[in-house]
């Protein structure tokens, strides 16, 4: 695999679950964009386990390996969002969270078993996971008129590009990602149409 040009993610959630000496640890691992849908996993996990001790967390996002969170939620420091940051890393993935959402059991793990139960528990969820190849790509704010919709979309189409989001009114607006080893061809292409405004966003 390219680095520069593609990296490995997982295709869709998952969860698994771990239990030790009472204490359950319920793993969700979550194919994520930006701190905003990390922001929403969790508001989304906090209102289905509200009755939970702790919600532990970590994510990378990107391909320069440079943002990233491990998040111990009460738990000892070092005890729970690095071994979970450590699963992510070992199976050498991005944009992926994993939250482990812990119910106590009455009986303290220690510092050791705390790290194993946070382990076990996000390398289920990865376990179950796909792994998928996605291209780094570009993202780009489209604006142009309605007419030149089929063309555009027809382009988008070729490169390879994702749709994040998209309105197709009189004026219309596309947030898309254009693969990096294509954008500077069809960012061209895209511009020699009549009317058309390219935003790069990142």
């Amino acid at each position: 695999m390219n680095k520069e040009q593609q990296y490995a993610s997982i295709s869709g959630h998952t969860s698994a679950l771990f239990k030790d000496r009472g204490s359950k640890f319920i793993a969700y691992a979550y194919p994520i964009l930006s701190i905003n849908d990390v922001k929403e996993k969790l508001q989304h996990l906090k209102k289905e386990h509200p009755k939970a001790v702790h919600h532990c967390y970590a994510y990378r996002i990107g391909t320069t390996n440079n943002e990233f969170r491990a998040n111990d939620d009460g738990e000892p420091s070092g005890s729970a969002g690095r071994p979970i940051l450590g699963q992510i890393d070992s199976a050498e993935l991005t944009n992926v969270l994993i939250v482990v959402v812990r119910y106590f059991g009455g009986t303290l793990l220690g510092v050791p078993g705390l790290i194993n139960a946070y382990k076990t528990a996000a390398a289920a969820a990865l376990g179950s996971a796909t792994i998928i190849t996605k291209w780094v790509e570009h993202r780009v704010e489209i604006t142009f008129d309605y007419s030149a919709m089929s063309e555009v979309l027809y382009l988008l189409k070729q490169c390879e590009a994702s749709i994040y989001k998209q309105d197709l009114q009189l004026f219309c607006v596309i947030n898309a990602g254009i693969p990096i080893v294509y954008t500077e061809e069809y960012l061209d292409k895209l511009g020699k149409i009549r009317g058309l405004e390219i935003k790069i966003i990142r």
